[in-house]
């Protein structure tokens, strides 16, 4: 049976030992990806702590019908557009520039690799940098990410086959 199921029926029951355990099991994932969405670990940790609450608060109407992660990159997603929308005049070098810890930043122990990975992904369109941090960062399947943005998958293909051919030309065709 789905882990995800059981641990949202636990929930339901009002098991605190289950939302433990699932908000521990996604919150790291949901943390990068705001965070190569947004840059900024401040408001990067705001957005996956807001999708965790936004999922919670709204959890009462939540239906299992797949993997409860796709439904957090939804919320974490459409989090990261507002935050685009309503803060469009930081440059991107007003962003904090100071290292993370590996476990945050999916980047082991070099922070300046990540650092590369951080700008190469800013530097793509809106549209493919989402697909391409789900895919390239977060390894999502190409299905997966379809279902995440509610788009088809021959436009998901795409996107990913786009996204390696800027991502080839920015870091070199090694």
């Amino acid at each position: 049976m789905d882990m995800d199921f059981l641990l949202t029926q636990k929930m339901r029951m009002g098991d605190e030992k289950a939302v433990e355990a699932f908000v521990t099991k996604y919150y790291g994932q949901i943390l990068r990806y705001c965070r190569l969405r947004i840059g900024d670990y401040g408001y990067a940790e705001d957005a996956a702590q807001e999708t965790f609450e936004r999922f919670f608060r709204n959890f009462s109407q939540y239906r299992h019908y797949g993997r409860a992660a796709n439904y957090l990159y939804v919320i974490a997603g459409n989090l990261c557009k507002d935050f685009y929308r309503k803060n469009r005049e930081i440059a991107l070098e007003e962003l904090s520039e100071e290292p993370d810890s590996g476990a945050e930043t999916g980047a082991g122990e070099n922070p300046e690799k990540y650092l590369e990975i951080k700008l190469a992904f800013a530097g793509l369109p809106e549209e493919i940098r989402e697909t391409a941090i789900l895919f390239f960062a977060q390894e999502r399947k190409q299905k997966e990410i379809a279902e995440i943005l509610g788009i088809g998958l021959p436009l998901v293909k795409y996107r990913i086959r786009r996204a390696r051919e800027l991502l080839r030309n920015y870091f070199g065709d090694d």
